[in-house]
């Protein structure tokens, strides 16, 4: 493999270094470093951090191939900066046995343009009923840390304490979709205002802070890890908050959506704003952002969710529930949270590649730039702004809450162990 001189990078948000990458790995972080006939990228203005890691990505394959595949998905996670995506188990057959989950391991392997950790299914089917075979998805070759029913909820609490005491044999973790069912049947956005002026079903708060409080307090019992999916109210924060103050081993995640996004936007009924959980208040908003800030929620996870044109090109009940995000999470993350102040780009490397891969379990990501690590890496420019176009999408799909919006921030260049996957915001 041959050297790559990144030069003139500010590592981390800090000051100016260059980085020499060889045969996968950083060999060395300094000043002036002499390029020794490695091909040098000019990173001077640019930020570098470690490559991003997603907890919450859906690649669809097997069986939804016309939404993403293992190879659309992870180029639209490379383009956005990541180097590791965790794939949801949702898919067609669900990813409940061993053969299901090395199956889509093996094609990261094979076509990924990102490392792909298969997401195992909690119980067979998603039906909530018996668990999956959860110790056999860890011992398979695609070593299955994360367990989750995601898209469904592992309701029934019997079901959710066995879960938590068999993968602390391994110490994994249950990844829990909050929803309860019977609070959330008919709901078609957050239940509050827009909902009673427009008529909608309503989507109550506490159909998600129920499951949160009873989760937290089943993993106290047992002694387990468990990790809230795509947290959305202030009420929820409240909860994670009051249980890491007791010492548990309680993490959340929110969606870039949740910090940018309200219920408003309900109000043009166009299906590309409908997603589960349901987009909030701007008091929920401001709560989430604070909450990421000060590290009551751990990571950013973009709950991508690829779907196909005639899935939401339809009225607005009939439309399925998800957003695309891989390629725009950095770029909402910057908005949200570096240009209010909330964090700094150490903070943001903290939150989208060090937690997320500590918390999946996942070694060789989310790991310092410095040498003997390996490279894995990603350069932003942070004085970009962009009108987003979703035609210009790596992903299969279009579905993008951001289309015409203008973001700021771009990834110039992503490296996979080494090897370049993005140049000048160009898949390689």
């Amino acid at each position: 493999m041959s050297k790559t001189l990144i030069r003139g990078a500010r590592v981390l948000g800090g000051e100016q270094q260059d980085v020499l990458v060889d045969g996968g790995t950083v060999a060395e972080v300094g000043t002036g470093l002499d390029a020794g006939g490695a091909t040098v990228v000019d990173a001077a203005g640019l930020i570098l951090l470690p490559g991003l890691v997603d907890l919450h990505t859906h690649l669809r394959e097997p069986g939804r191939e016309d939404s993403e595949t293992v190879l659309t998905g992870t180029r639209a996670a490379a383009v956005g900066g990541f180097t590791a995506v965790h794939a949801m188990a949702n898919t067609f057959p669900v990813a409940d046995t061993a053969g299901v989950v090395e199956q889509v391991w093996r094609l990261g392997r094979e076509h990924g343009y990102c490392d792909v950790q298969p997401v195992g299914a909690v119980t067979v089917g998603l039906e909530g009923r018996q668990l999956a075979e959860l110790g056999a998805m860890h011992d398979s070759a695609a070593g299955v840390k994360v367990f989750s029913d995601d898209g469904k909820c592992v309701h029934d609490a019997v079901i959710m304490r066995r879960a938590l005491e068999y993968v602390k044999a391994f110490d994994g973790v249950v990844a829990q979709h909050a929803q309860e069912p019977r609070l959330t049947e008919g709901a078609q956005m957050n239940e509050g205002v827009v909902s009673a002026e427009l008529g909608l079903g309503g989507w109550p708060a506490v159909a998600e802070e129920s499951i949160i409080a009873r989760d937290v307090l089943l993993a106290a019992h047992v002694g387990s890890r468990v990790h809230i999916c795509h947290l959305s109210t202030a009420g929820s924060v409240e909860i994670v908050r009051w249980a890491k103050s007791k010492g548990w081993n309680v993490t959340a995640e929110v969606t870039p959506h949740h910090l940018l996004l309200t219920d408003e936007l309900v109000r043009t009924y166009d299906p590309v704003y409908k997603v589960n959980p349901p987009l909030r208040t701007e008091a929920d908003v401001m709560a989430l952002r604070e909450a990421l800030a000060d590290g009551t929620i751990d990571c950013v996870a973009t709950d991508h969710a690829p779907h196909p044109h005639e899935d939401k090109d339809c009225e607005w009940a009939a439309a399925a529930m998800g957003m695309v995000g891989l390629e725009t999470a950095l770029s909402v993350v910057q908005q949200t949270m570096v240009e209010t102040g909330l964090l700094d780009w150490a903070g943001v490397a903290d939150r989208m590649s060090f937690r997320p891969a500590q918390i999946g379990r996942l070694e060789g990501h989310g790991r310092p730039v410095s040498a003997g690590e390996p490279a894995n890496l990603t350069l932003v420019d942070p004085s970009y702004r962009g009108v987003v176009d979703p035609a210009d999408f790596a992903s299969r799909s279009r579905n993008s809450p951001y289309r015409g919006r203008e973001l700021p921030g771009r990834v110039t260049h992503t490296f996979l162990r080494g090897r370049a996957t993005v140049v000048d915001g160009k898949l390689a």
